[in-house]
């Protein structure tokens, strides 16, 4: 028999763990680079960069261009990845709290 107690138990759980998951996200960085190490960025799973180093070999008045391309790749990289690392972390921890449905993906509700 159905129990709603039971059921809006398991939803009051299953909310908790996906707010203590979102909240864990920050926690995550990862490191990319672009130009052959020569820019490289950090960033964290709230998608705020986190750090930006530029090789001073690259910071003269004729590599502006060349700078500026750089850092929006190494940004960008930087982007994609993360949003990999968040979507496991959200299918890590919310495995469990829904049965296994194939196309059904939480990590887009963050």
């Amino acid at each position: 028999m159905f129990d709603m107690n039971e059921m809006m138990g398991k939803m009051k759980n299953a909310q908790a763990k996906l707010k203590e998951t979102q909240a864990n996200l920050k926690n995550i960085s990862l490191s990319t680079e672009s130009g052959a190490g020569m820019v490289k960025v950090s960033i964290n799973g709230d998608r705020k960069i986190i750090a930006l180093s530029i090789d001073e070999s690259l910071l003269t008045k004729d590599d502006k261009e060349m700078v500026e391309d750089l850092v929006i790749a190494a940004i960008n990289k930087a982007n994609e990845e993360i949003e990999v690392r968040i979507k496991e972390e959200m299918q890590k921890n919310t495995s469990d709290m829904l049965p296994n449905i194939p196309g059904l993906d939480l990590s887009k509700l963050f």
